[in-house]
């Protein structure tokens, strides 16, 4: 008996904080868009040479792999694999050197999806990149965690690796 009073707050906090966050992400928004910028000392070529060098992703990004996929509507597909081993692909939608790239999350099964748009421009000696994602998240606790830790928790992640390469 004493084991259940000691057991029991902590119980109810567990379902309150799951409860919560099931709940909570009902009420965010399904849709969000996250923009970041980074001026690069690079000129506007080599940062594009980098990014759409995608065989070497794994170098200087937090993959596993990445390997070309089939075509989706006559354009090229990556598929970004993580250190778990879950594939992600990417469709290319545009790229038009070098100046802007835009991919869509070719996997209408993830429980994401959306658009990333990496815009660059000449900026002083170096290049201005902006990433800007229009993504949509499906799970409402997905929503609510990513509403935590930030919409543009991965547009961070890749520019400060982009940025150290």
């Amino acid at each position: 008996m004493k084991l259940l009073l000691i057991l029991a707050p902590f119980v109810v906090g567990l379902i309150a904080a799951i409860a919560t966050v099931a709940i909570g992400g009902m009420f965010m928004p399904r849709h969000h868009k996250a923009s970041r910028s980074l001026v690069l000392s690079a000129a506007p070529d080599a940062v594009w040479q980098v990014i759409t060098d995608f065989p070497s992703h794994p170098t200087w990004r937090s993959l596993k792999s990445i390997e070309r996929a089939p075509d989706i509507n006559g354009h090229p597909v990556w598929r970004e694999i993580d250190k778990r081993g879950e594939a992600m692909p990417l469709e290319f939608l545009e790229m038009t050197a070098p100046r802007k790239l835009i991919a869509r999350i070719a996997d209408p099964n993830l429980p994401f999806g959306g658009t990333w748009t990496w815009d660059l421009a000449p900026e002083g000696t170096g290049t201005r990149i902006r990433i800007t994602e229009d993504g949509e998240i499906k799970p409402p606790p997905f929503r609510y965690i990513a509403r935590i830790i930030g919409y543009d928790m991965t547009i961070n992640q890749y520019l400060r690796a982009l940025a150290k390469k």
